[in-house]
């Protein structure tokens, strides 16, 4: 049988499983103007500046693309005030995630009992020994997580704001995460949603990264805020070492000259951040108070999308899909009751309120 001469360990592994695309939900169920509210994206797409910087470069195409992100390099080494060789670029934050694995995936590693899935996935793959700590609540469980830095795991995964809760490691208890962390401990903190956070209790890990410390790897994308996750483009800030170390198993020429454009432009694009981000805490603040009138329980997000408990997730999911409305059932987050929905357009907002109501009468 051709599956025995994979590793054993694959067995175990339970792949990714992406929502299907609108289209092809509205042609099933016979429907029409479908909305997607699953995988939080940016609903007012791109920075006009980036399409237009897509279109340019299509002359190029036929070319290689810069392996080192030269211009993009530069331009992000100057807004976060850090080096040059600092920084790692890869197809989405996804690929610095398995680059990181790769290179230090060969012990133990600590991860978040609700955390965004992709970790799992990729150390095992790599058979890597998981820990996993559970969450207090809709929030990491800092004490737990110091407990377990005691035993020195080579890997501390944190995502902040956390897929799919959406809540926040706080300053103080950051500072506490890094005080307990072994010399030969990295830790990833995965900023993805990072220009989402309105809060002054948020402290972002390239604090750290500019104070000297090596053992971290702060992790962003250009996939959320940005609006440019069909380009796949994240990065990693990191010591000099750890970027070394990663570029070692760097596949050449991975980021596309078309993403590097887009997001080169898109970083001069800051009006838009802050539209996206406006439209994001718009969109939340009208949505607890709708779920508040229903009695709903859900956690307040630092992010672009909310964790709502329902009841039966897979039946409230199925039921607004039936009605066009496309959500994140969470059951393979360890949330069987909740879905999560990612912040719309105020009148995708409204239709999904609507609809939730009729599926839970």
């Amino acid at each position: 049988m051709i599956e025995k001469m994979a590793p054993s360990r694959l067995q175990d592994v339970k792949p990714y499983i992406p929502g299907k695309p609108v289209e092809e939900v509205e042609r099933e169920l016979g429907i029409k103007n479908a909305i997607k509210l699953a995988s939080n994206e940016n609903p007012l797409g791109p920075s006009k500046k980036a399409v237009s910087a897509i279109i340019r470069c299509t002359k190029k195409i036929h070319m290689y693309p810069d392996g080192g992100c030269y211009y993009l390099r530069r331009a992000l080494s100057e807004k976060l005030g850090v080096k040059e060789s600092q920084i790692v670029f890869g197809t989405g934050s996804n690929e610095i995630i398995e680059l990181i694995v790769k290179v230090f995936g060969h012990g133990r590693a600590v991860i978040g009992n609700h955390s965004f899935l992709i970790y799992r996935i990729i150390l095992k793959v790599y058979g890597a020994q998981i820990v996993e700590v559970p969450f207090k609540g809709y929030e990491y469980d800092v004490e737990r997580i110091i407990e377990e830095l005691k035993n020195k795991p080579l890997l501390l995964f944190i995502d902040t704001p956390n897929n799919p809760t959406g809540s926040i490691i706080r300053k103080k208890d950051l500072s506490r995460i890094i005080d307990a962390l072994h010399p030969e401990t990295l830790l990833v903190l995965d900023e993805a949603y990072h220009e989402f956070v309105v809060s002054k209790d948020y402290l972002s890990g390239i604090h750290f990264v500019k104070e000297g410390l090596e053992n971290i790897v702060v992790l962003r994308t250009f996939s959320k805020a940005y609006g440019l996750a069909g380009l796949r483009i994240g990065y990693g800030i990191t010591s000099e070492v750890v970027a070394e170390l990663l570029n070692k198993v760097r596949q050449p020429f991975n980021v596309t000259i078309p993403a590097q454009e887009a997001a080169l432009a898109a970083l001069k694009d800051e009006k838009h951040v802050q539209r996206s981000v406006e439209l994001s805490e718009k969109a939340k603040r009208y949505l607890y108070k709708k779920l508040d009138e229903m009695g709903l329980e859900y956690n307040p997000s630092y992010a672009n999308f909310v964790l709502i408990k329902v009841g039966n997730g897979r039946e409230v999911f199925e039921k607004l899909l039936r009605r066009g409305i496309i959500v994140r059932e969470m059951s393979a987050y360890g949330f069987p009751e909740h879905i999560r929905v990612s912040v719309g357009k105020m009148k995708e907002m409204e239709k999904f309120v609507k609809e939730l109501k009729e599926v839970l009468k």
